[in-house]
């Protein structure tokens, strides 16, 4: 007879877009807990460049180099957000550690921009580990 191979609270696997997007809400809590304004906040993650929110007049089509996130101000009714892009970022680590670190980093750089500070101010340990 079949049956489930594991309970349905145990995931059997996660995918490597579910465990980066993991990645990012992680640096995202670790941040908010100095920093509670980003509970106003979205944040995103987008494949790549140019397919999502950030598509359009002035949007990184743009751009020279490949961004590897992105603040979006507020507007047109939509809160302020972040976005991350996942290949940019995966094509550049080769671990998991690596990818964590590159996350952060990245999420850490967009909030610096996003509150006008030196990332260094947004998290001490910026560019330490």
């Amino acid at each position: 007879m079949r049956g489930p191979i594991a309970p349905p609270q145990v995931p059997l696997s996660v995918t490597r877009a579910d465990a980066f997007v993991d990645l990012v809400y992680d640096s995202r809590d670790r941040l908010e807990r100095r920093w509670p304004q980003l509970a106003q906040v979205d944040f995103m993650v987008v494949e790549v460049p140019g397919f999502g929110p950030d598509e359009g007049p002035g949007g990184v089509a743009d751009e020279e180099t490949v961004p590897l996130g992105r603040v979006l101000p507020a507007g047109g009714g939509h809160r302020d957000r972040i976005v991350i892009y996942r290949r940019p970022v995966e094509i550049r680590t080769k671990s998991r550690d690596e990818r964590a670190l590159l996350v952060h980093e990245v999420v850490v750089e967009q909030v610096a921009e996003l509150l006008g500070l030196a990332p260094e101010s947004v998290d001490p340990r910026y560019g330490q580990e």
